[in-house]
């Protein structure tokens, strides 16, 4: 079942608590009406960070997780007077201000149109609590109703009358999302320093965090980062490279190239950054896929951290845009945003499906006999009439019949048992035999991926649907199929994507024939 979405939209405008209400009855509450089926596909960003771990993991590291929120000085104890720089590429977090919310006279009146009986006084020190942080939010809408004894739309429908709640704006922190794995890393380290013996062997594989100026190729807001750190008494840079190369080559990719940068980091010591590169398949060029260096000790001293700490932060996307070929990160990730679907033969012949079907056994049983009737006398002459079931239906007694009452043609018509194949693409209505000089129905039947509904099939399904309809009221039923323009008319559902895949790639769907099938039910 669809949702009307016109009228859905159309209707909360009009009056939202109304709208929301009266949607539960689109919801159906009890029956079991789906089973999962096998569409698993996995993507591939996930499947490169379970690799990573793995690895990481091997080699003896220990994994933790760093914070993901990071206040601003911390930024500025790591990079010192490079901070203002690196937080102008950091996403700060803000906080809505609770509003102080008076309730006049006018606003008694237009309550009180809403819930007669309310104690505006509650109403307002339950306001005042809010205000205080002692209600919470998520939990407002709960407190007003038990509180005052009141519908839950009584109480939004309140809340909806104080512009206070709709005109918040937000308010600055000294929060940020990291940009760098490393903002977190130093405070780990002072830490676990106390807890651990060296040498520590840490990893953390999550999002970091960037205002990127733009979003391209090669740019994303939000990106994933394989960061290792390891503090020891004495550990150095060769060391580091050597561990590089090790991690690398585990996870597949064992000729590397280390380019010192000039401009280091602050939060890296001098002459200790270098970036890591490894080459792309499809455009041979060497792709930047890791910075690694040992974290100064100007700001390891601003966490009491007296050891060498080598780093290394992976980014995984940049792997992945490796190993697959992919030379676009948006599509990479975001494939649904950025990439037009694809999809086999195989995988269209399964969007294909019937639109109407009977549910009872009874049902179920008319639809065989249509189908078997039609087999066994197809090309009878007409006007001819053969019964197909007889049995009982909902306490109803129904007889059911395959008619054709013109003369001077056939029981079922010539595209009676065509079947929907799926052939490079296009969605073909093909008969079992005939049109031989037809190379492409030949290709079709020869090459084509066959959906298993004919359309006798489609339109037996059908029939025995509506009759299951008509037992409740009706003393006959006429369902007849005649020439075959489009999917519906036999009862065929074409899922929307596959709709659109076809249209997008000009494909064809091609379904026309003379289907000219009578059933007729009579309820007793």
């Amino acid at each position: 079942m669809k949702f009307d979405i016109k009228r859905i939209k159309r209707e909360a405008k009009k009056d939202f608590e109304r709208a929301w209400l009266e949607s539960t009855k689109l919801i159906e509450k009890e029956g079991r009406l789906f089973e999962p089926t096998d569409k698993r596909e996995r993507h591939p960003l996930p499947e490169l960070v379970s690799r990573a771990r793995n690895v990481l993991l091997e080699l003896g590291f220990s994994e933790v997780v760093v914070p993901t929120i990071i206040d601003k000085a911390e930024v500025q104890r790591q990079y010192g007077p490079e901070a203002s720089v690196i937080l102008d590429r950091v996403f700060f977090l803000a906080g809505l201000e609770r509003p102080d919310i008076g309730i006049g006279r006018k606003k008694i009146h237009e309550i009180k149109q809403i819930a007669p009986k309310l104690n505006t006084k509650k109403l307002q020190a339950i306001f005042r609590r809010y205000k205080q942080g002692k209600v919470v939010a998520d939990d407002l809408v709960e407190v007003i109703m038990k509180e005052l004894e009141i519908r839950e739309e009584q109480a939004t429908a309140i809340l909806s009358l104080f512009p206070e709640f709709t005109k918040l704006k937000p308010v600055p922190t000294d929060l940020t999302l990291r940009s760098h794995t490393t903002a977190g890393w130093f405070l780990v380290l002072h830490e676990l320093q106390r807890r651990e013996s060296l040498p520590l062997q840490l990893f953390s594989i999550g999002p970091k965090f960037r205002r990127e100026q733009r979003l391209d190729e090669t740019h994303l807001y939000e990106s994933w980062t394989a960061s290792t750190v390891v503090m020891a008494e004495r550990i150095s840079l060769e060391d580091g490279k050597r561990l590089t190369r090790q991690v690398l080559a585990k996870l597949g990719y064992p000729e590397v190239k280390f380019v010192m940068k000039t401009a280091t980091s602050k939060y890296y010591a001098p002459q200790t950054e270098f970036e890591v590169f490894v080459k792309h398949p499809r455009t041979s060029e060497p792709i930047e896929v890791g910075d690694g260096g040992f974290y100064s000790p100007v700001a390891l001293a601003n966490y009491d951290i007296p050891y060498p700490v080598f780093n290394l932060g992976i980014g995984l996307e940049r792997l992945l845009m490796i190993e697959t070929g992919e030379t676009d990160i948006r599509a990479l990730v975001y494939p649904f945003l950025y990439k037009p679907p694809t999809f086999s033969d195989a995988q269209l012949a399964g969007m294909i499906k019937l639109e109407f079907e009977p549910t009872s056994e009874a049902g179920k049983e008319i639809a065989n006999a249509i189908v078997r009737v039609a087999e066994r006398h197809a090309d009878e002459p007409s006007p001819c009439e053969f019964e197909a079931y007889e049995g009982e239906l909902e306490g109803r007694r129904v007889v059911v019949r395959v008619v054709e009452p013109e003369s001077g043609t056939k029981l079922i018509g010539p595209a009676g048992f065509n079947e929907v194949y799926i052939y490079d693409g296009n969605v073909v209505g093909v008969p079992p035999k005939g049109w031989e000089r037809d190379e492409f129905l030949n290709a079709v039947r020869a090459k084509g991926t066959p959906t298993g509904i004919r359309y006798i099939d489609a339109f037996a399904a059908l029939a025995a649907h509506e009759i299951e309809r008509g037992v409740k009221g009706k003393r006959q039923l006429k369902l007849r199929v005649r020439n075959v323009k489009l999917p519906s008319d036999i009862n065929l559902k074409i899922d929307e994507a596959a709709k659109r895949y076809v249209t997008a790639n000009k494909k064809g769907i091609d379904v026309r024939g003379p289907g000219f099938t009578t059933v007729v039910a009579e309820f007793g």
